[in-house]
C-alpha cells in the first residue's frame, strides 16, 4: 500500500518524542501497515484516515466479508497493547469495538469497528456536546481486569510531575502555578477514594459518531484511579473558545460545578484535578515549542 501519513501525525510525532525518534518510526510505518494488512484476516485497504490524530494512523480497511473497519497502528511508546486491553474489558460498552483479528497486533496494530471519524462531539453545539460525553464517560468508568498492567493515576502524574517542575526551573514565572498545581496533586493522591479503569485522556474529539451506538468513544490511554480525574480534561474542552469568550473564567468555573454534579464527583476534587492537568498540559506545550497551546492552558489554569 502506497501512503503518506497525515502531516498532523508527523508534526505531532515529532513534537512528543524528538525528531529522529518519530523519523526513525516514520520509515517503518509502510512495512508494518503491510503486515497488519496481511495478517490473519485478509483486509483490504480503502485510505488513510486524514487529517487523522496526534498519536496514530488509522487505515480505513474491509474485512473478508466486506465489512467495514479501522486499523490502527501507533508506536510501541504510545502503548497499543494497554489501548487493547481496555477496550477488550469495555467489549464496546461506551467504546469503539475491537474487532478479532488472529495475528494483527504481530505489528502493533488495533483492528477496531469503523465510526464516523468525520463526525465528533466537537459538531454538536456545546451544552449537547458536555451533556454527551459525560453520559459517555460514565460507561467507561468500571472495575478494572484483574491483574491488569495499567497504571494509576498516582503514577502518571508523579511522572508528569517532573516536566511541571523542570519548566518552573526554566521559567520563574511558571514557579506559582506549578507549585499550587503539585500541591493540588499531593493532597489528591494522599486521599484518593476509588480504583476504577479510566479513559485517561477523554474530551469531546475523542468521541465519534458510530452506527452501533450513536456515540462511542476512542483513543484511550487508559489507567486506574478516581473519576475526577478523567472528568478534568473535559472540563478544559473548547478551551481556545473559552479564552476568546469575555465570559470565559465564569463559564470554567460553572462548568467545574456542573460536571461534578452531574456525574456525581466531589467538586473539590475536580477543581484540583482540572488546575493539575491544565498546568501539566501547558508546561508539556511549551517543552514541546506549542507556544500558544501552552500559553492557552496555562492562562485557564488561571482562572481556577
Amino acid at each position: 500500500m502506497g501512503f503518506e501519513p497525515p502531516q498532523r501525525l508527523v508534526r505531532a510525532l515529532g513534537e512528543m518524542y524528538g525528531d529522529g525518534a518519530a523519523a526513525d518510526w516514520l520509515a517503518g510505518l509502510p512495512a508494518l501497515t503491510e503486515r497488519a494488512l496481511t495478517a490473519g484476516d485478509d483486509l483490504t485497504a480503502e485510505r488513510v484516515a486524514a487529517p487523522g490524530g496526534r498519536s496514530s494512523l488509522v487505515v480505513l480497511v474491509r474485512r473478508a466479508d466486506g465489512t467495514p473497519a479501522a486499523l490502527k497502528i501507533a508506536p510501541p511508546v504510545a502503548g497499543p497493547e494497554l489501548e487493547r486491553a481496555a477496550l477488550e474489558h469495555w467489549n464496546g460498552w461506551g467504546a469503539v469495538k475491537l474487532l478479532e483479528a488472529p495475528e494483527t497486533d504481530a505489528s502493533g496494530a488495533l483492528l477496531l469497528e469503523r465510526l464516523h471519524h468525520e463526525v465528533s462531539l466537537r459538531s454538536l453545539p456545546e451544552a449537547k456536546a458536555l451533556l454527551e460525553a459525560a453520559g459517555t464517560l460514565r460507561r467507561l468508568w468500571v472495575e478494572p481486569p484483574a491483574g491488569h498492567a495499567f497504571e494509576s493515576v498516582a503514577g502518571r502524574t508523579e511522572r508528569q510531575s517532573a516536566g511541571m517542575r523542570a519548566a518552573a526551573e526554566a521559567d520563574a514565572e511558571l514557579v506559582p502555578m506549578v507549585d499550587a498545581a503539585l500541591a493540588a496533586r499531593a493532597e489528591l493522591v494522599e486521599g484518593s477514594p476509588e480504583l476504577l479503569l479510566l479513559h485517561g485522556n477523554f474530551r469531546q474529539s475523542k468521541v465519534l459518531s458510530g452506527e452501533r451506538a450513536p456515540w462511542l468513544t476512542v483513543g484511550p490511554e487508559p489507567l486506574v484511579g478516581e473519576r475526577a480525574y478523567d472528568l478534568a480534561r473535559l472540563v478544559r474542552d473548547r478551551v481556545e473558545d473559552l479564552i476568546a469568550s469575555p465570559g470565559g473564567p465564569v463559564t470554567a468555573r460553572r462548568r467545574v460545578k456542573k460536571l461534578a454534579e452531574s456525574l456525581e464527583v466531589e467538586q473539590a476534587r475536580l477543581h484540583g484535578w482540572t488546575l493539575f492537568r491544565a498546568v501539566e498540559s501547558g508546561t508539556r506545550a511549551l517543552a514541546e515549542g506549542r507556544r500558544q497551546m501552552g500559553e492557552v492552558n496555562l492562562e485557564f489554569a488561571g482562572w481556577l
